[in-house]
């Protein structure tokens, strides 16, 4: 496949706008990933224009409904405004595009073969936490929500990257829940001071760790509950890696990038461990680049 680079006026080498949308749409959509404030649109300029901007649409897509989930307000109005979302993606589904980021979605999901189940998983995923904190979830649902709010994303944005395979899809499953489980381990304290406590409580009760979230966050035993979740996040990232090198070496760039990051991540949370959560693990912006550069040319 011949991936056409961007010139400086954002156009194709043949003139033509990222996903034959309108510029100022595409203005639009980009808007939204800046405003976010996160690296995620830099990480994006590995892909040429047309991968490029279809995955600042899903970016936008799933930060929108995240800051309807996380919003305040009464559960019943959250979830409301979910259901609209849902109604939204029907109605692209259905050929109906209302605004900017409708008309860039739907050239994304008519270009790339995206999936109307995976955009409602991401809203379902968001429902649960609309619906009231989540605290101490059993096992199924701590798997379902992984599942929810990071796999169902990266089955979009596989396809985006430009492999729709079944040993893509694979790759979405896992790195997902590798990449939602070092998010939960790294934000325990975080996600306690607004009434959350995403871990499960077969294994609080094991460890004896109390099933609130600011009881865990004292307790001693939740180092010995982060290291197990660590161990499952590390299984999920080597399932993801071999399933990566039987899928298109190029398409998975983004994916070897984010994998080798969150890795890290997870490696550095492990050596700081659970007992003092005062300090939340990063890495250093060089740090980020050396990772993504050895990841690119591994």
């Amino acid at each position: 496949m011949v991936f056409l680079r961007a010139r400086h006026d954002g156009t194709t080498p043949h003139g033509t706008a990222p996903l034959g949308c309108d510029p100022t749409d595409l203005m639009q959509v980009e808007a939204v990933v800046t405003a976010s404030g996160t690296s995620f649109g830099k990480g994006m300029q590995i892909l040429p224009p047309d991968r490029r901007y279809g995955m600042y649409a899903v970016y936008a897509f799933c930060r929108l409904v995240d800051d309807v989930a996380d919003d305040e307000g009464e559960a019943r109005d959250k979830c409301d405004r979910l259901d609209a979302w849902r109604a939204r993606i029907a109605r692209l589904y259905a050929g109906q595009a209302d605004d900017a980021l409708d008309r860039v979605l739907l050239s994304t999901i008519r270009m790339f073969g995206l999936r109307q189940e995976d955009f409602n998983a991401v809203i379902d995923g968001m429902e649960m936490d609309a619906r009231g904190p989540i605290v101490a979830p059993d096992e199924a649902t701590f798997d379902l929500y992984c599942d929810r709010v990071a796999s169902a994303v990266g089955r979009l944005s596989v396809r985006v990257f430009g492999d729709a395979s079944a040993e893509a899809d694979k790759v979405a499953h896992h790195l997902g829940r590798a990449l939602q489980i070092t998010n939960i381990m790294r934000d325990v304290a975080e996600d306690a001071r607004i009434g959350r406590l995403y871990l499960p409580a077969e294994l609080l009760s094991r460890f004896d760790v109390p099933l609130t979230p600011q009881g865990a966050c004292h307790a001693a035993g939740l180092d010995a509950v982060g290291r197990i979740l660590a161990g499952r996040a590390h299984d999920h990232f080597r399932a993801a890696d071999a399933a990566m090198r039987r899928c298109n070496r190029r398409a998975m760039r983004p994916a070897r990038v984010m994998g080798a990051t969150y890795a890290a991540i997870l490696s550095a949370q492990e050596r700081h461990g659970w007992r003092d959560l005062s300090h939340r693990v990063s890495l250093s912006r060089p740090r980020k680049l050396l990772i993504a550069a050895r990841a690119l040319v591994a």
